[in-house]
């Protein structure tokens, strides 16, 4: 699966249009090829599509805080490849799967995990992560670790190695990757150099190297 090969789920929210694409591409360029573009964005469906016509095959990209099942339809309709959202909601999942797309529902508690395996989910989004740290992620291996699980929300370059190591298959990325200052100084090639540091620390931590 290439959230699995990417590790990395970037968070692209509220972004100005006009960088959407660039930003994309840099992040790409740095191996992170699980895009998330929230439909809290400004022109979200319009820039789904547009992502996905210019990188192709290269990159998933989908729709994130999505919260019903009428937004979920509109972004599978716009051509998102998942359905990420912040809260568990069977309709959610049964929208998504109706239509062949990836459901990551979001969950904290091991029941609702467990719901939303039942109901179809491809994998959990464990929000907010940062509530327990990289050791709740491994606390849930024990019982859970059939349930693929991203967790989301306080996910830096220096902890991801840990959620990695401790049972995570990818991690969600918000501004500690999609950093605002150097996207406001259009400074896009030190947003790959960041991508190529997150996908490095996956790497790492898979591989049993991480210092």
């Amino acid at each position: 699966m290439q959230i699995y090969s990417s590790g990395v789920v970037a968070v692209i929210r509220r972004q100005r249009p006009e960088d959407v694409v660039h930003l994309a591409e840099a992040l790409v360029k740095g191996g992170v090829t699980t895009l998330e573009i929230t439909v809290d964005s400004d022109r979200s469906y319009h820039l789904i599509g547009e992502v996905k016509k210019r990188l192709g095959t290269t990159a998933l990209v989908g729709a994130g805080t999505v919260l019903d099942a009428e937004t979920a339809h509109t972004a599978i309709q716009a051509g998102a490849d998942f359905i990420f959202s912040p809260t568990f909601n069977i309709s959610l999942i049964e929208m998504a799967k109706r239509y062949g797309v990836i459901s990551i529902p979001g969950v904290l508690t091991p029941s609702e995990m467990v719901e939303a395996y039942q109901a179809g989910a491809d994998l959990v989004k464990i929000f907010p992560a940062s509530a327990f740290g990289p050791s709740y992620i491994k606390d849930l291996q024990g019982p859970l670790g059939h349930i693929s699980m991203i967790p989301t929300g306080g996910v830096t370059v220096e902890n991801i190695g840990a959620y990695i190591t401790n049972g995570a298959v990818a991690a969600g990325v918000g501004g500690s990757l999609v950093n605002q200052k150097l996207i406001d100084n259009q400074d896009f090639e030190s947003i790959t150099t960041l991508a190529e540091q997150f996908t490095e620390a996956v790497k790492k931590a898979r591989t049993g190297s991480e210092s």
